[in-house]
């Protein structure tokens, strides 16, 4: 890849709120001296888009495949959250992210995970502790703790909960949230905790509640969770308190955009173009004290160059001087990726998934399309020779989650909102412990699917019959060791085939994997049974 000595255009100074013409002098990777001129150019020149909360595991490639795609987007860095793998896999799950992104010249963040297993509801592949959680603190490269989604765990002051605090406390590093819904007092004591931002704000009046208690508000805008409609407004009063992120993206979707897309719909909105660079550039890199360069002298030459401030179409994406993608072309080579994995669990019978009906009516979970909150609505299931089972008729269908990790009983339940009228779908990837969730018209097609996921030590999976689907995902069962095209485009068939078979969510595989996420109310389904978030309890399927 080529290193650049100098570069001329419109150059966007953020920091300064202002637009001027010049010419950027580089020396081994530093800017040394920005020259104004008068002359005209039709490019612009501006800092790097960043993503200030992802999980790359999400996006089913592996840190350097993210990068190879990421890059040509605009971004140069993100504030990424190795909890996914560290769900599975634990401290070795984030060493093995942070190896894997040497040589990704794109600017990994990485954080300590606060809450591995999110909650003790569930079985996941590994715990992280308090002291392997200073163990990461040490480090320099470890830049955050990294969402606590325990909030009723400081609201109550848990002990182990604090003690995570206090350690990112000692080495000074922000603590980032996840509280959705939390507002008033409740929102207040959870802030002067000493957490600094939320992801999960699904309405205005939620983020402006936290705003108002010092909380800076991260828009999200992902493959599922999609709460830019409801935020945008904030760009307007609040630039300063906010910042884009995606959170979860799934590889189709990565290779169409990135945080370019947030910034394109803001100014399409009439916000101003600085402000809206502020919340896309900036706010993250001085949140995190991350080392990005922002077009200052002596900054590190970290930036790209665009056709417009409307339409962003990247012509140059520069990092540390060293143009790394250009006109829709990465400069990172191929390479192959490390195999880690922790899955040991026997096949299943579809008898396995038979569940006797103790009454007519149960607690059914409720999908919302583009949200990771789900509802509780009591329904009278359909009821064959004595058993609960799934209804097409009604878009009621029964949802099962199997421990990965050990053999065990699967624990099931039902849901509607899916829309599928045949067949099956399961994933591995499952927030956030990760065992294997299926949802499916019958016993047959759901065992199937989810055989698939142990023969191939995990992925995503479709079954109507004969009609069977597979994506292997064999790094940890959250990611492929294939790049984001090949993965991408096997991705787009499966999630076809899903909306073939009467599907109507935007990314069911998505919203599939949310299904078994405890912390974001209201019913949820554990490997250990149906969850209350709102209670924050286990609750009965039947009524």
């Amino acid at each position: 890849m080529q290193n650049l000595s100098e570069i001329s255009g419109n150059i966007v100074d953020v920091l300064n709120n202002r637009i001027y013409t010049g010419t950027i002098h580089i020396v081994d990777g530093i800017i040394r001296s920005i020259e104004e001129n008068t002359n005209s150019y039709n490019n612009f020149i501006m800092p790097g888009f960043v993503d200030a909360h992802i999980h790359i595991e999400s996006s089913m490639l592996t840190p350097y495949e993210f990068a190879r795609v990421a890059l040509l987007h605009g971004t140069v860095a993100t504030v990424s959250d190795p909890h996914e793998i560290a769900n599975v896999l634990g401290l070795k799950g984030v060493y093995y992210m942070m190896e894997n992104a040497k040589g990704a010249m794109l600017k990994f963040n990485f954080g300590a995970p606060s809450c591995v297993p999110a909650t003790t509801f569930e079985s996941a592949g590994a715990t992280l502790s308090a002291s392997e959680i200073d163990e990461l603190m040490q480090r320099d490269d470890i830049l955050y703790l990294s969402e606590m989604m325990n909030y009723p765990g400081v609201l109550y002051k848990d002990a182990m909960v604090m003690e995570k605090i206090a350690v990112a406390k000692k080495y000074n590093k922000p603590i980032d949230g996840h509280a959705p819904g939390l507002r008033d007092q409740q929102a207040a004591n959870y802030i002067a905790a000493g957490i600094s931002t939320d992801h999960e704000c699904f309405t205005l009046d939620e983020a402006l509640d936290k705003i108002k208690y010092g909380m800076k508000i991260l828009i999200r805008e992902g493959s599922a969770a999609r709460n830019f409609d409801a935020l945008y407004p904030l760009l307007k009063d609040h630039y300063n308190e906010c910042m884009f992120c995606c959170d979860d993206k799934h590889p189709d979707e990565l290779l169409l955009g990135h945080i370019d897309q947030h910034v394109k719909r803001s100014v399409a909105l009439g916000f101003d173009v600085m402000q809206v660079l502020k919340v896309a550039c900036v706010n993250a890199v001085k949140h995190y004290k991350l080392k990005v360069g922002l077009l200052q002298r002596n900054d590190s030459a970290d930036f790209i160059v665009v056709n417009n401030l409307k339409d962003f179409s990247v012509q140059q994406t520069v990092i540390n001087g060293n143009i790394v993608a250009e006109n829709g072309n990465c400069f990172l080579p191929k390479r192959s990726h490390q195999i880690v994995n922790h899955f040991n669990t026997t096949k299943s019978t579809a008898t396995d998934f038979a569940i006797k009906a103790k009454t007519d009516t149960i607690n059914c979970i409720v999908a919302h399309d583009g949200q990771l909150i789900t509802g509780n609505e009591q329904i009278k299931c359909k009821i064959e020779n004595g058993f609960a089972v799934a209804d097409v008729s009604k878009d009621v269908l029964k949802m099962v989650v199997v421990n990965r990790y050990q053999s065990t009983k699967p624990s099931i339940a039902f849901i509607k909102n899916f829309g599928l009228k045949y067949g099956a779908i399961a994933s591995s990837v499952a927030h956030d412990s990760h065992n294997i969730i299926a949802i499916g018209s019958n016993d047959d097609d759901l065992c199937r699917a989810v055989n698939l996921l142990i023969e191939n030590t995990g992925g995503l999976s479709a079954v109507n019959g004969n009609d069977e689907l597979v994506i292997a995902l064999p790094i940890a069962g959250l990611m492929s060791d294939k790049d984001c095209e090949t993965i991408g485009q096997l991705y787009g068939t499966i999630d076809r085939k899903a909306k073939e078979w009467g599907s109507t969510l935007r990314a069911p595989y998505m919203t599939l994997s949310f299904m078994a996420l405890l912390v974001i109310p209201q019913l949820k389904l554990s490997d250990k049974g149906l969850f209350d978030g709102w209670e924050f309890r286990f609750t009965e399927l039947f009524v």
